[in-house]
């Protein structure tokens, strides 16, 4: 058995997608019942978090078509639980993630979960408010550390006259 403290955390993406109502764009994971959450990925090696939260969003939902407004000042950390399935486990304890807040500057026809590799088979726009419920339990204290974070710069981002 894998001595499991022994196991670095894998270093990771995270991007709450709003748009111009500050409702924030959730993605239901394909094959798990009532798993919702918003986009996130690995920082592959040369990337910043920035390249690889705009990869990410390419690769989980077909879209470009945002404008980084915001990124959390430090790293927001979570360990895996034991009982979690898959293969992930084996090679990490949990992920480190920065977190950016990315306006979303299209429409709904340029979001595409029928990606290369999908990993959501379904999507909403949902308040703040609501993400910390959605989510699986074991990565709730970091949506509330990101939502308690990024949540005034969003709120900002949709309050200018402008938008």
């Amino acid at each position: 058995m894998t001595d499991r403290s022994a196991l670095p955390l894998r270093p990771c993406v995270g991007i709450v997608l709003f748009n111009d109502t500050g409702q924030v764009f959730v993605g239901k994971r394909i094959g798990i019942a009532d798993a919702w959450q918003m986009p996130q990925g690995g920082i592959d090696e040369g990337e910043t978090p920035r390249q690889a939260g705009l990869r990410e969003l390419e690769e989980e939902i077909g879209t470009s078509s945002v404008e980084v407004v915001a990124e959390t000042a430090g790293w927001v950390t979570y360990e895996f639980p034991a009982d979690l399935p898959g293969k992930i486990r084996e090679s990490w304890r949990g992920q480190t993630q920065k977190w950016l807040a990315c306006r979303f500057t299209g429409t709904a026809t340029d979001i595409d979960l029928q990606t290369e590799h999908p990993e959501f088979d379904d999507w909403k726009w949902v308040d703040l408010g609501v993400v910390v419920e959605l989510i699986v339990p074991f990565k709730r204290a970091t949506y509330e550390a990101v939502v308690a974070e990024l949540g005034p710069a969003i709120a900002a981002a949709t309050a200018t006259p402008d938008r």
